[in-house]
């Protein structure tokens, strides 16, 4: 009788070092590189990002300019590629006659001199309004980039064409399943060789609709994200990779990330090989957001070596100290 707890014991010995050596990153090799690095919103106007929720005016939290560029323009996605982005991240909405607008905010008030839900508007009405009427950093008093952004609302179209073989990850703002549909027939007519530089994140219902018309594009949303992530904690150890988390993407945090089988060399080569793109996040703090990861202080807690890719507001500062300016 004395032997079967020594059996179990050994057992789960056994299984216990069977899990650590399978999951030891330093026995994963991965190609030498450097990080992936995108630009969320391009180069943007920081803001004070205190107990931030999803209905504050994140421009009316603007903190002192440090440049004129207004995030979502033409000019800011250049200067963000200028100063070593991979990949630009935008956010669009669809309009009144087809087109998608490149422009943040699911209402006008907060950035603009505009009225309304953006999706309500035909182009020439977003086209008419200056993006960055509503910035300021000190409660209204002065509005630093007022009349700097009259007419300088993109249309997709248009950024696909001032950025031939550039790689995008466009964010769909809304839950509407329609606009899913519309966004897979629009990115559907690009080349092949345009769609594979995109990828793409946002509601549940409009990035399962992409998902399906478009399994060529890698697309996120919360419910995949979460759904990867729980499962891979869960049972990936095994080597088994969930099949949520094939042709997607996933963003980590990096307070996270040290919680995830094999991190980092092996979590990598599991999702690369699942066709997923991995994105670094700065902490996460609890509620419904994650902020990019800003600073070198944040940097320095990824490994050595480290080749995934890496999420951003800042981007000239993660530049500067991964890759040279290009």
């Amino acid at each position: 009788m004395r032997r079967l707890p020594r059996l179990a014991l050994a057992a789960l010995f056994l299984l216990t070092l069977f899990i650590l050596i399978s999951n030891s990153s330093l026995l994963a090799s991965r190609p030498q590189g450097r990080p992936t690095l995108l630009a969320h919103r391009g180069i943007t106007q920081l803001y004070d990002k205190t107990d931030l929720r999803s209905d504050v005016c994140s421009a009316a939290r603007m903190l002192p300019p440090r440049h004129d560029f207004i995030e979502n323009t033409l000019p800011s996605m250049r200067a963000a590629f200028e100063a070593g982005a991979d990949i630009v991240e935008l956010d669009v909405h669809p309009t009144t006659d087809g087109q998608f607008a490149v422009f943040h905010d699911w209402t006008l008030e907060c950035r603009t001199n505009g009225e309304g839900v953006t999706r309500e508007h035909a182009m020439a009405q977003l086209k008419a309004l200056d993006v960055g009427y509503g910035y300021t950093a000190d409660g209204g008093r002065t509005h630093p980039l007022r009349g700097k952004g009259i007419g300088m609302m993109p249309t997709l179209d248009e950024v696909f064409a001032a950025f031939p073989g550039r790689r995008f990850a466009i964010n769909v703002k809304s839950r509407d399943r329609n606009e899913g549909e519309k966004l897979a027939a629009v990115l559907g007519a690009l080349p092949p060789k345009a769609r594979a530089r995109l990828i793409v994140y946002g509601g549940d219902e409009p990035v399962e609709t992409l998902r399906r018309l478009r399994p060529d594009i890698p697309a996120m949303s919360r419910s995949t994200q979460i759904g990867c992530l729980t499962r891979y904690v869960a049972y990936g150890w095994t080597g088994v990779m969930p099949e949520i988390c094939r042709g997607t993407i996933v963003l980590v945090p990096i307070n996270i990330a040290p919680w995830l089988w094999g991190w980092p060399n092996r979590f990598l080569n599991r999702l690369d090989s699942a066709g997923t793109q991995v994105f670094a996040l700065g902490p996460y703090q609890g509620g419904g957001f994650s902020t990019g990861l800003d600073t070198l202080a944040e940097l320095s807690r990824l490994p050595a070596g480290y080749s995934g890719g890496i999420w951003t507001d800042e981007i000239a500062v993660i530049a500067g100290a991964v890759k040279p300016t290009r």
